[in-house]
């Protein structure tokens, strides 16, 4: 079993930064993907962004059209973290950001953490 506990979310105005943190623990050793979806209130959930890694190939990243250019995703390893970096907010990102993530040989995020809220206030 992997458990994933996201910090970072809060209340931030239009055009200002904040970094999400999702932390796993427990069975680690084979995770091959972390992401992040978001879902705004009477919608449903969305993807936002994964990162992917292998070994010594380095990692590889995927991004929502909506966030490309303003959200980074980005990992460490030694901390079995994965961050969320996310800068020039506008207020249709609020909503609560959930961290997921799946081991290799499946696409299918079969872990997931309980969310961290964040609004962008115009």
């Amino acid at each position: 079993q992997v458990q994933l506990v996201e910090s970072g979310g809060g209340l931030v105005q239009a055009g200002n930064s904040l970094r999400l943190s999702c932390t796993a623990s427990g069975r680690t050793f084979d995770l091959y993907t972390m992401g992040w979806f978001r879902q705004a209130p009477g919608k449903e959930r969305t993807f936002v962004a994964r990162i992917s890694w292998s070994g010594s190939s380095g990692s590889s990243t995927n991004y929502a059209d909506s966030v490309k250019g303003r959200f980074t995703i980005s990992r460490d390893g030694a901390k079995n973290t994965v961050y969320l970096q996310m800068n020039s907010l506008k207020p249709e990102d609020t909503a609560v950001y959930t961290c997921a993530a799946h081991q290799s040989g499946t696409t299918k995020y079969n872990y997931w953490g309980q969310g961290t809220q964040v609004t962008v206030s115009s």
